[in-house]
């Protein structure tokens, strides 16, 4: 079963399109409420599957985001590329198949993997992540960021739910520039695989 997850509604129309020429089961996720508001090109593209976009280029860390998370993303390496970080984003677009290809190849230069995902995180894309850096030889870390494994309850927008649980872009900003602190004050241990 590949399952996708749109970044905007241009792409969820790739993805679409995709399903309709696969010949296969696909799972296509994404939220409910207001579209991105993005242009939606008139012939929509077959994408590979499992691939994943490479958005923009950086070598110390790597941001894997999901869905609604990749504009997050984006804005993350923004604020960490002005501390003087090379950071590096990928719409992974695939949780299932994830691009492996591109993981190993960006883990022979970088030191910290970050994962955002607008979904649970305990068996989610992020683990997935987790699981294919461990099959690497690669001393990189990995954050995982996303929704606890708790009823998350209700609120009135996914503002105050992604404040509450970590999410929100200062919070994301401060736990990977905490896991990338302890990561240069910490010697390389190339017995463990993260």
């Amino acid at each position: 079963m590949t399952i996708m997850q749109p970044k905007d509604e241009d792409e969820l129309s790739d993805m679409l399109h995709t399903s309709l020429h696969s010949g296969a089961p696909m799972f296509i996720r994404f939220p409910r409420g207001p579209a991105a508001g993005v242009k939606i090109k008139d012939q929509p593209k077959i994408l590979k599957i499992g691939e994943a976009e490479v958005l923009r280029q950086g070598e110390e860390i790597q941001i894997w985001a999901l869905g609604t998370m990749v504009p997050e993303a984006l804005a993350l390496a923004e604020k960490l590329s002005a501390r003087g970080l090379s950071v590096g984003v990928v719409n992974a677009r695939f949780a299932k198949p994830i691009d492996k290809a591109l993981l190993a190849q960006q883990a022979t230069g970088a030191k910290l993997f970050v994962t955002l995902e607008d979904a649970v995180v305990t068996g989610g894309f992020g683990s997935a992540v987790l699981e294919a850096l461990s099959e690497i030889t690669t001393t990189a870390r990995c954050v995982r960021l996303g929704w606890p494994d708790v009823f998350a309850g209700h609120a009135t927008d996914v503002k105050t739910l992604r404040e509450k649980y970590g999410l929100s872009s200062q919070q994301m900003l401060a736990t990977v520039q905490t896991a990338w602190a302890s990561l240069e004050n910490s010697p390389q241990n190339t017995d463990l695989k993260y």
